[in-house]
């Protein structure tokens, strides 16, 4: 790996050269004519660096970043959505339209094999926060004894492996503190790397909890028409998906398309739509304030009593208790 400046991440300093600015205390602002926004890298060790991004530039950047040439057990954790939403974001997402839960937090894993060009991506929006780590340090930091097929696949690192997984409140919990804490100089990395392992500790734990007993080498094709199978189905949560129907979308047999979809998101399609369709019903009653039952018409429920029963078992409250609390 390239010799990287005082705990900095080599790509910072590059991206800082096209921008012509500097890189200061970690922090790259970025000037007002190529956009707004800034980017934060950290090297914790040489297993372990992180890089938060949030900004918006005019134009897409190619950036060359040498440190991508890291060691090939190295792992991706690509963090989405978790950065707070503008008003101006939030009302142009109301205008065109847009489900309120196509932004959801969510985390991508991903393996040295399957995309090293997409660990650094300078895109016009970026939102994320990108982790890196070494699966042979991951795997000095816990009992590795009884592991899932899928932990186990994963820290081997010797497959081209995706997983998206959902992100829960106590991850969250552990990103906005990496965000938003105020920590004394002289504690902040060490600050900043307990919190990255607590992280992707919290991400494992539920990795570890996925019942795949077999996993299938991934490409870029497939993994892009994957997630386009998703966009078709939150795009329309008032209807069922079809698994057949799918498939002919997918180009893909139903037996791939259901192996490789519940391998990626670790849940069947069904229940990843129904899943959605909770959480995207809890926004509409507590965020939007319609009433139980514009909610459950809109979301294609015929039967109140059944959408009540549905939601209680996603949220743990009725909908009608869930509104008030």
């Amino acid at each position: 790996m390239k010799e990287e400046k005082a705990s900095e991440p080599y790509i910072l300093h590059k991206l800082a050269q096209l921008l012509g600015t500097e890189v200061t205390n970690n922090r790259l602002e970025i000037p007002k004519k190529y956009g707004q926004g800034y980017c934060i890298g950290y090297v914790f060790n040489k297993y372990i660096r992180m890089l938060i991004m949030n900004y918006e530039l005019d134009e897409d950047l190619i950036v060359k970043d040498s440190d991508v040439n890291t060691p090939a057990s190295t792992i991706l954790f690509k963090f989405q959505n978790i950065f707070a939403e503008t008003t101006v974001q939030a009302k142009v997402k109301k205008l065109k339209g847009h489900p309120s839960l196509k932004g959801h937090p969510s985390v991508l894993v991903a393996t040295k094999s399957l995309s090293p060009d997409a660990v650094i991506a300078i895109h016009t929006n970026t939102s994320t926060i990108n982790i890196e780590v070494d699966a042979s340090y991951l795997n000095g930091l816990f009992d590795s004894r009884e592991k899932s097929p899928v932990l186990k696949s994963l820290l081997q690192n010797t497959q081209p492996l995706l997983f998206e997984q959902l992100m829960y409140s106590s991850v969250q919990k552990i990103v906005d503190e990496i965000l938003s804490e105020s920590v004394d100089e002289a504690f902040k990395l060490f600050f900043l790397r307990v919190k990255t392992e607590e992280l992707i500790c919290r991400l494992l734990m539920e990795l570890e909890k996925r019942d795949e007993k077999r996993l299938y080498d991934l490409n870029s094709r497939d993994i892009n028409t994957l997630y386009k199978v998703k966009e078709e189905i939150i795009k329309h949560l008032e209807i069922p998906p079809v698994i057949n129907t799918l498939a002919d979308y997918a180009g893909m047999s139903p037996t791939k398309l259901k192996r490789l979809f519940k391998q990626i998101f670790g849940k069947s399609i069904f229940s990843y739509y129904q899943g959605f369709r909770m959480k995207e019903a809890a926004i509409l009653l507590k965020n939007e304030k319609l009433s139980v039952s514009d909610v459950g018409y809109r979301l294609g429920f015929t039967n109140l009593s059944h959408f009540s029963k549905v939601f209680k078992e996603h949220m743990g409250l009725n909908p009608k208790q869930y509104s008030r609390c």
